[in-house]
């Protein structure tokens, strides 16, 4: 069993978790990136992982030679460090195979889907663990109130976050491929990562395999409300157990009422109802909430035990995230990085905070979301906002020779605004921070979101699958030096 482990591309959220994990389990981990931001770089601090920026041979051997090296997605197979590990025949292996080999469990729990899978899957660690099944588990995210974002244990039961998107640089099949589950949640399944499923048909195709591959004596639960779900169904073989807002699901939720402090409703299945109390932000968490009820009830855990763990559960880290708030701004942080998860985001938003207040989104989508074939899905996804801001673009790896290439910032600002009358495009983050700061004195430029004194309450957030760049924290320090 290996012991020295080497992770090229730590900083990436299921990267640094499952290093967090091995380096509890015992293992000796180290690890690389090209830039390192909070809040995953804090959590690699915490838990004494040691790690450098840049991709250096002779830094990856100066501890001694690894005994496996951990390949994540977005780094390239022409990497420095991978050169070196073919060179010195050390096993390469993406995480998802770490996963399958050191994580995954007699009974394996996995939870996918186009959205809700993050904080699903963080809930049903959660109820599992208060409810004493000891799980192992992954989520691609940083639980609040939970120890880490993955764990190794000795039990029977693992719950695993299942990424649709790509294993590594080397293999293509979706990253819940590696998982072999006998209970699924499936939450959602909508055309997403044009950038690796061409269309429509290749992207479902992924998750009729992963449906048709729950064994027999296996259990899905899946959330109907989502007509991508409803299409790729009849391909179970496994029991199905159903949830929706609808009459004809099993698990039915009911009567959502959404405050800043949370969300209240109820849960009705074939014989009883249940009252739900979560700190969660957003009305779209009760359907995920309701996903993770039926599938703990369904596995027979109490549900009193499941109702108490979802109450106390706080969500994920980067998931409509508050990271400041006083009387007059409010800055929250998500991972909504296509259009889709941007303006369900956006909505909520709009719900919880009324009217009256303003809402500016900055918006920075995946590398599927810069597809142009991508461009019709951004027709209404910021109605919500009263402006939108798209910052400098991550760079990508550009296939120069493809027929149909990414859009830039200038791309994207220009399809947003066919829509949407208020956005703007600034590639420089210094000027973006200094804006959005200036917002509690004066209206941004080019964004005319009225007055001051106007607007009651300013909403900033934050949507995207990347960090920002430390903009999030630079502008709150601008923020509390101006007004408290």
């Amino acid at each position: 069993m290996p012991k020295r482990v080497h992770f090229v591309g730590v900083c990436g959220v299921g990267m640094s978790a499952i290093a967090i994990a091995l380096h509890k389990a015992g293992w000796k981990v180290r690890g690389s990136d090209k830039g390192f931001y909070p809040p995953v770089s804090t959590e690699l601090e915490l838990a004494g992982i040691e790690y450098y920026a840049g991709f250096h041979p002779e830094h990856m051997l100066e501890k001694g030679k690894p005994d496996l090296i951990v390949l994540g997605a977005a780094s390239g197979i022409d990497n420095p460090e991978v050169k070196t590990a073919r060179e010195l025949n050390i096993p390469i292996h993406s995480y998802p195979e770490i996963l399958a080999q050191y994580f995954v469990k007699e009974n394996s729990l996995v939870v996918a889907g186009t959205w809700g899978k993050t904080t699903s899957s963080a809930m049903l660690a959660r109820i599992l663990e208060d409810s004493k099944y000891n799980p192992s588990y992954f989520v691609g995210g940083i639980p609040a109130g939970m120890p880490a974002g993955a764990l190794t244990k000795a039990s029977a039961w693992s719950v695993l976050e299942g990424d649709e998107y790509k294993s590594s640089p080397t293999d293509k099949r979706p990253k819940f491929a590696h998982y072999s589950p006998t209970h699924l949640l499936l939450t959602s399944v909508s055309w997403d990562h044009a950038d690796l499923y061409p269309s429509e048909d290749h992207y479902f195709a992924a998750f009729e395999k992963l449906i048709a591959g729950v064994p027999e004596r296996g259990l899905i639960v899946a959330c109907i409300d989502n007509p991508g779900v409803a299409k790729v169904l009849d391909h179970a073989i496994s029991k199905v157990i159903t949830y929706s807002k609808n009459d004809e699901a099993d698990y039915r939720y009911i009567k959502v009422g959404e405050s800043k402090e949370g969300i209240r409703f109820g849960i009705v299945d074939t014989a009883n109802s249940y009252a739900v109390d979560s700190c969660l932000l957003g009305g779209f968490q009760a359907e995920n909430i309701t996903g993770c009820f039926a599938m703990a009830k369904e596995i027979g855990i109490p549900v009193g035990s499941i109702l108490n763990s979802i109450h106390t559960f706080g969500g994920i880290k980067r998931r409509m995230e508050k990271r400041f708030a006083n009387k007059h701004i409010t800055i929250l942080d998500d991972i909504a990085h296509s259009p889709e998860k941007a303006k369900v985001v956006l909505r909520d938003l709009r719900t919880i905070y009324g009217n009256g207040s303003k809402i500016i989104a900055i918006f920075e989508p995946n590398s599927g979301g810069r597809s142009p074939e991508m461009a019709v899905k951004y027709t209404s996804a910021f109605s919500a906002a009263d402006g939108v801001i798209i910052p400098r673009l991550t760079k990508l790896k550009i296939d120069r020779t493809g027929v149909l290439q990414p859009m830039d910032g200038k791309d994207l600002t220009k399809i947003i605004g066919r829509a949407h009358s208020n956005v703007l495009y600034q590639p420089n983050d210094d000027v973006l921070i200094q804006d959005l700061a200036n917002l509690t004195t004066r209206p941004l430029s080019n964004v005319d979101i009225g007055s001051p004194s106007d607007n009651p309450h300013l909403l900033i957030a934050f949507l995207g699958s990347h960090g920002f760049r430390g903009m999030i924290e630079q502008l709150i320090e601008k923020i509390k030096s101006v007004r408290v």
